[in-house]
């Protein structure tokens, strides 16, 4: 019959359950650490693309470019796609405070998404516009 605690190191089974037990808490530690580590870096990447966004939209929102390209061509963005783009930089804003004081890949996807629908409404050429006309 073959002893269970037949081990290199000959210790008492509860000894290594023991020693396997911390190891196991040991490697749990590192692994929260290691997490931790990784979730900050990710953080900080994810923060600085979403400030460039911001940026654009916002200089976007204040006319800083009085053209947008669509489908390779140059359209003259109007009062209400500026204001469509200020509502997407105060969406980044929002997501920006969001990551920085919580941190929920989750969430982050679900703000994305949304912040990639409202960037494909801004862009689209609203078909019912009509050009603005204004009396004296």
């Amino acid at each position: 019959m073959l002893k269970q605690n037949s081990h290199k190191y000959d210790l008492p089974a509860t000894r290594q359950r023991a020693s396997r037990i911390g190891m196991i808490k040991r490697r749990i530690a590192q692994l929260r650490e290691e997490l931790k580590v990784n979730t900050q870096e990710l953080r900080t990447k994810t923060i600085q693309k979403l400030e460039e966004l911001f940026n654009l939209a916002s200089a976007l929102a204040k006319g800083e470019f009085q053209t947008q390209t669509e489908n390779g061509k140059q359209h003259k963005l109007t009062l209400k796609q500026r204001q469509k783009w200020m509502r997407i930089a105060a969406y980044i804003a929002q997501t920006i405070n969001s990551i920085s004081n919580t941190f929920d890949e989750r969430q982050i996807d679900e703000d994305l998404a949304k912040l990639e629908a409202l960037i494909n409404e801004a862009a689209a050429k609203t078909k019912t516009q009509a050009p603005t006309t204004t009396a004296c």
